[in-house]
């Protein structure tokens, strides 16, 4: 069954996002929150409708890439993504900066646009002068390459955190925010420095745990929030008005 399409103010259509969440559950919590924050609102009906399919069952990604687990995500992911779809999604949207490793993969399987996150950011930090960019990222990302990939066809020189500051930054996602236990932001500060001597311009925030960091601490200047770039992209897509101060969104 599709739904029925939802109008605006004066009888606009918009359109209907798509979300495959769970990955993590808190990430897509925080995406929907970001996507209703940045849109310009003052009546319920002028925010952009989404259908949420929040699935926290999907196998992780940082393991099946690492070769750690047999279990592939992408099968899961291609079922909510078809289903999203028959039920009336116009783009779907993934808060999951590791589930783009599937992107290409999910787009032949999906019949409605898949939004590009890693795209999207690449262009927000060209468009913006950045040529040079410290990445924050799971090691499935960092090992799948991908998102690298998509900076450099930008143009944009990609600084990685030493072995070290990668163990520091899968300790902050794995046992601090996808466990839901406390963890340090002396450790993140540590590879923000590290990156920031290390001569990035900007620090991308690659993994949507880090954005709920984002959200819930200071982190200072400098910094651009993939699963915000995906917000952003999100409302304009399907209609929705966008505050001025989420045009740039590198804090």
């Amino acid at each position: 069954m599709r739904y029925i399409r939802s109008t605006g103010e004066g009888g606009k259509t918009t359109k209907t996002l798509g979300v495959i969440g769970g990955l993590g559950p808190l990430a897509t919590a925080c995406f929907i929150e970001m996507a209703v924050k940045m849109t310009d609102a003052r009546t319920d009906s002028e925010h952009i409708p989404m259908i949420i399919y929040n699935w926290p069952g999907i196998p992780d990604r940082t393991g099946y890439i690492l070769g750690k687990s047999s279990e592939n995500p992408f099968i899961e992911m291609a079922r909510i993504g078809k289903t999203l779809s028959g039920q009336g999604a116009d783009y779907i949207a993934i808060p999951c900066v590791t589930a783009y490793f599937f992107y290409e993969q999910l787009c032949k399987e999906v019949d409605v646009p898949i939004i590009d996150m890693i795209g999207e950011t690449a262009r927000h930090l060209r468009d913006n002068g950045v040529r040079r960019a410290g990445l924050m990222a799971t090691d499935g990302t960092v090992t799948g390459g991908f998102l690298r990939k998509g900076l450099e066809q930008q143009g944009i020189e990609v600084v990685q955190p030493s072995a070290g500051g990668q163990k520091l930054l899968m300790d902050i996602i794995y046992k601090g925010v996808k466990a839901n236990m406390p963890f340090a932001m002396d450790d993140f500060n540590a590879v923000k420095k590290e990156l920031l001597d290390a001569g990035a311009e900007v620090i991308i925030l690659g993994c949507t745990e880090l954005s709920v960091i984002h959200r819930d601490h200071d982190i200072g200047p400098g910094f651009l929030d993939a699963m915000e770039v995906l917000a952003q992209k999100s409302v304009l897509l399907c209609g929705g008005r966008l505050k001025k101060e989420f045009l740039n969104l590198i804090t």
